[in-house]
């Protein structure tokens, strides 16, 4: 069978957790608006009868204005190490510009295939336009493949897909059919809470906000969860608990529905907030909290 890893690289808020998702078919990294939402490589794996691709959704590459953001980008250059194939997306939809062009230029010598998915395709209205600024890309590099896709809309992915085995070896399946992702589930829980925050204060709280479970139990037909969420401000504590607890309250039936979903049980959530002071900072809080070099 076909076997290989594949990267996805681009700029933050290109579409690559989007991506992901689409193509395995489930919610595993979350999504939203907010410009650099991933912080951690989340591995994806993809099984059908003649292959399995194991994709690594990557921090989005940016100018870092801490050590948090120093970290997301060691994150993302590191993981284009010895992979297969690297996707290098772009959102079409706003062009291709100067923060696109610094990551091609991190990319284009580590020797492997390199796609160019031009994502959002479906909110380019004139293809005329479309078709002229491939034309143009191409002579940037010299791209493997240039595919048009809408991860949303799942537009193209069977043709990625296809494309994507043609560069792969044949050779044993690394991963049991069994096995989703190599992050754990308590990871996941905590990230539908922190998008549930980013959903709901949208740009107000970029990234001063961190989720992490502290408590999981389980049994046969429910979950008890309780999620911590760290804010690096007295003021963002109290717009994430709203009047009353409102918005804490809503962030927390938001989250409880998608965690519903993907395990299957009722789920007892809790949430608590604590403010602790420039922790995107400290390399204590980030080793504590997984957002470290290390990836598991």
């Amino acid at each position: 069978m076909k076997c290989g890893f594949v990267s996805l690289v681009g700029r933050p808020n290109v579409g690559k957790s989007t991506l992901l998702n689409s193509i395995l078919g489930m919610k595993l990294a979350i999504t939203s608006n907010v410009s650099g939402t991933t912080r951690n490589v989340i591995r994806g794996i993809y099984n059908d009868e003649d292959s399995q691709i194991i994709f690594v959704d990557t921090p989005g590459v940016h100018k870092p204005k801490n050590k948090l953001g120093n970290v997301m980008n060691r994150k993302a250059y590191n993981n284009t190490e010895g992979v297969d194939v690297i996707l290098f997306l772009v959102d079409i939809s706003k062009g291709f510009g100067k923060g696109d062009q610094f990551v091609l230029d991190k990319i284009k010598d580590k020797g492997v295939p390199v796609f160019l998915l031009l994502n959002k395709v479906d909110l380019v209205k004139n293809k005329e336009v479309l078709l002229e600024e491939i034309t143009k890309l191409k002579e940037l590099y010299d791209f493997e493949e240039i595919i048009p896709i809408s991860a949303s809309k799942k537009d193209n992915i069977n043709v990625l897909i296809d494309c994507i085995k043609e560069k792969l070896d044949d050779m044993d399946a690394i991963y049991s059919e069994e096995e989703l992702t190599n992050v754990s589930t308590r990871f996941i829980m905590a990230e539908f809470v922190r998008e549930k925050i980013l959903e709901l204060t949208h740009d107000e709280i970029p990234h001063t906000v961190t989720c992490y479970v502290e408590n999981y139990e389980e049994d046969k037909d429910k979950v008890h969860i309780q999620v911590l969420i760290v804010v690096d401000r007295e003021n963002i504590k109290g717009m994430i608990i709203g009047k009353n607890g409102s918005l804490l309250k809503e962030v927390g039936t938001r989250a409880r529905l998608d965690m519903e979903k993907f395990l299957g049980k009722k789920v007892f959530l809790e949430t608590y907030v604590k403010t602790i002071k420039n922790w995107r900072d400290q390399e204590k809080m980030i080793l504590e909290l997984g957002l470290n070099d290390e990836d598991e």
